[in-house]
């Protein structure tokens, strides 16, 4: 057999075992994960993001999540604090009279140290009876106090100490340094002080989310937004309980891009191209800058069918990074909990690779050329 001869052969059978395989490649190309879109009862949407998409996409229905925190409104209160039940008092009373029915002749003082006020807002005063003291100030319970004794006791002098009780407490359940059940010192008192007082937010929690739970509510924001905006400092109402945990929103980073993993969200929103830039951007050999893929579902509730909202339970969003009209759509695109970024290969990766495997062959060819000579 000549080696010309050979050398055909050798190559025709590298050909066709190359051609009976399938091109190696790390993701898939964008037609192959959309082309579903094009058939008759399709099982997914396609929607270009781009500039004049992009405030439309807006106000489609979220989907990973309710779409924004909710906060209460700052409210502002007196700088003494409030009698509430459950809260204790500590009474002395001041008598000179010579036949006094509290106090003797050596002492002139009677205390009466840790009476709780109870559920129904009032105080135990000897002589007097239950004496309602819940919603007072302090100084306005001791007046209160004062005025129910005179009739009995006209020259007594009423001496009050206010001890905050849980309805005049707080607690901070987790996220900061010192945890722990907290007085309110006053009516004004804020729930930056109160974190201030539990020795500060954690540094290693990431995107911390600040969770207030107040009269079965739960109330949420991000800890970002709390320390930037004055008006959401609100003020702390006894039995509050503070909740502060990093946020476990999270989205997914597949194919053609620097990074494949799971990435959280660093801040509230994260727009398409930040995405782009936390995943390390894509493999300027590999991806396709045309073929970015959002990937996203939504549950069967939200489906609409008159352009304000999606039709399929199962979106794909494209983006094309090459044209200004793309950039702009996915700088104005938000990305959702639970997306899926997805760099799609360039099908010039595909025929690199096959001149590669040519080229290797050829090369093959002539190892075998030499060998026959």
């Amino acid at each position: 057999m000549s080696a010309g001869i050979l050398r055909v052969l050798v190559v025709a059978g590298l050909s066709l075992g190359l051609a009976s395989c399938s091109v190696p490649r790390g993701a898939a190309l964008q037609q192959e994960i959309t082309y579903e879109a094009d058939k008759e009862h399709p099982r997914l949407e396609v929607v270009p993001v781009t500039r004049a998409s992009a405030p439309a996409l807006a106000a489609w229905p979220q989907s990973g999540w309710k779409g924004g925190y909710s906060w209460l409104s700052r409210g502002g209160g007196s700088n003494t604090n409030m009698i509430r039940p459950q809260d204790r008092i500590d009474l002395i009373i001041w008598d000179n009279s010579v036949n006094s029915l509290l106090t003797s002749s050596s002492t002139k003082a009677a205390e009466m140290r840790n009476l709780l006020v109870g559920s129904d807002g009032t105080v135990f005063m000897p002589y007097v009876g239950p004496v309602r003291v819940s919603g007072q100030s302090p100084e306005e319970a001791r007046r209160t106090l004062q005025e129910k004794l005179n009739p009995v006791l006209q020259d007594a002098q009423v001496q009050l100490a206010f001890n905050a009780g849980q309805g005049n407490s707080i607690d901070i359940v987790s996220g900061v340094s010192s945890p722990g059940t907290y007085p309110l010192p006053n009516r004004n008192y804020t729930i930056l002080s109160a974190l201030s007082q539990g020795g500060g937010i954690s540094p290693t929690l990431r995107n911390p989310v600040v969770r207030l739970q107040r009269a079965g509510q739960n109330y949420e924001i991000s800890a970002k937004q709390l320390f930037k905006d004055a008006s959401k400092n609100i003020v702390m109402r006894g039995g509050d309980q503070i909740i502060v945990e990093q946020d476990d929103r999270f989205f997914t980073a597949l194919g053609a891009a620097g990074r494949e993993e799971l990435l959280y969200f660093d801040r509230d929103k994260i727009t398409a191209l930040e995405a782009l830039s936390m995943i390390g951007g894509i493999n300027d050999n590999r991806a396709d800058p045309k073929g970015i893929l959002i990937l996203r579902e939504f549950p069967n509730s939200v489906l609409r069918f008159d352009g304000t909202g999606p039709s399929k339970q199962q979106v794909i969003y494209t983006i094309d990074l090459t044209s200004a009209d793309g950039l702009f759509g996915a700088r104005n695109f938000t990305i959702n909990p639970g997306d899926t970024v997805l760099a799609t290969e360039s099908p010039v990766t595909s025929i690199r690779t096959i001149f590669g495997i040519i080229g290797n062959l050829v090369g093959v060819s002539n190892s075998v050329n030499n060998f026959v000579n």
